[in-house]
């Protein structure tokens, strides 16, 4: 007799997150961003890479392999013959194809077949800054598909704005957005990056009960003059790992989030600097390994603003 899945038996208080993202040897990007600070927080995390790459695309070359959507079946299978499929949340980032997209849609499928209660937080990576970096036709498989099934979805604005339909140009835009997310499915919309006339802020938006009013917040982020990788994967794991820890406290997961991401973004900032290299001259790898301690236990130093 085989011995028991201890992930399983013994079920950590926190869960079993199936993470489905890139994969990069070097560098912090996709799981290499999201698996080990979920696994801080207490998660048992089994990715899923959907690429693996030498590093990621920002720098002047990469190679490696792209999973397609009939391998990431085989998977799936595979774990479903050992009765391996219990997970209490799935977690999906960048995904580049249409076929690939298909595929997590059935995923999210099995998965509620075997735990009904399933979340499913979505990162509907799809451009930033009014540029799409995915093929066109994957928006509206996301507004259309991903979005009624998702949990929790954490788009930028760039994003908010493709799946609910309209610009953002202000607060009141960003929080009408993630009314009609909320009425297309998810019943947590964050929307984690608005640049509101040179402010950048995260809109909150929980609704506890189909038809009701959602309780929105906002929270104010300061601009730092560097670009960083890898930060939208971290933000949706810790707002994952900390609003599975406070179900009914939205704006308290993403305060513990948003303050993780700016310590490590900080420690980034001043690690590069102490090497003597110019912050503002390229893309940054974040410092995730050196941040451990500010990820398991964060200073709370934003604070959320309710709505009224």
């Amino acid at each position: 007799m085989a011995p028991p899945i201890l992930s399983l038996a013994l079920p950590s208080e926190t869960g079993r997150v199936l993470s489905i993202q890139s994969h990069t040897v070097q560098g912090y990007v996709g799981n290499k961003s999201a698996v080990f600070p979920l696994q801080l927080l207490g998660y048992d995390v089994d990715p899923i890479n959907s690429v693996q790459f030498s590093n990621h695309t920002g720098y002047p070359t990469f190679k490696g392999q792209v999973l397609n959507g009939q391998q990431l079946w085989e998977l799936i299978e595979g774990l479903g013959a050992n009765n391996l499929l219990y997970y209490t949340h799935l977690l999906t980032g960048y995904i580049g194809s249409v076929s690939f997209l298909n595929t997590v849609l059935e995923v999210v499928n099995k998965l509620r077949s075997i735990n009904p209660k399933l979340t499913y937080v979505c990162d509907p990576v799809m451009g930033d800054e009014g540029k799409l970096y995915v093929p066109p036709e994957l928006v509206s498989v996301y507004r259309e598909r991903v979005v009624p099934v998702a949990s929790m979805l954490t788009p930028n604005q760039f994003e908010a704005e493709q799946l609910a339909g309209f610009r953002i140009a202000s607060e009141t835009d960003g929080r009408e957005a993630c009314k009609i997310l909320h009425a297309a499915g998810p019943p947590k919309v964050v929307i984690t990056s608005i640049n509101i006339n040179g402010n950048l802020l995260l809109i909150g938006s929980h609704q506890k009960e189909k038809g009701q009013s959602p309780e929105q917040f906002k929270i104010v982020i300061p601009k730092i003059p560097s670009y960083f990788t890898g930060t939208g994967d971290l933000m949706t794991a810790l707002l994952l790992g900390w609003s599975n820890k406070y179900p009914d406290s939205l704006d308290k997961a993403a305060e513990l989030a948003v303050s993780s991401l700016q310590a490590v973004l900080q420690r980034t900032l001043n690690d590069y600097l102490n090497a003597g290299y110019d912050p503002q001259s390229s893309s940054l790898e974040i410092r995730l390994i050196q941040s451990q301690d500010s990820i398991r236990n964060p200073d709370v130093k934003f604070k959320a603003e309710e709505y009224n």
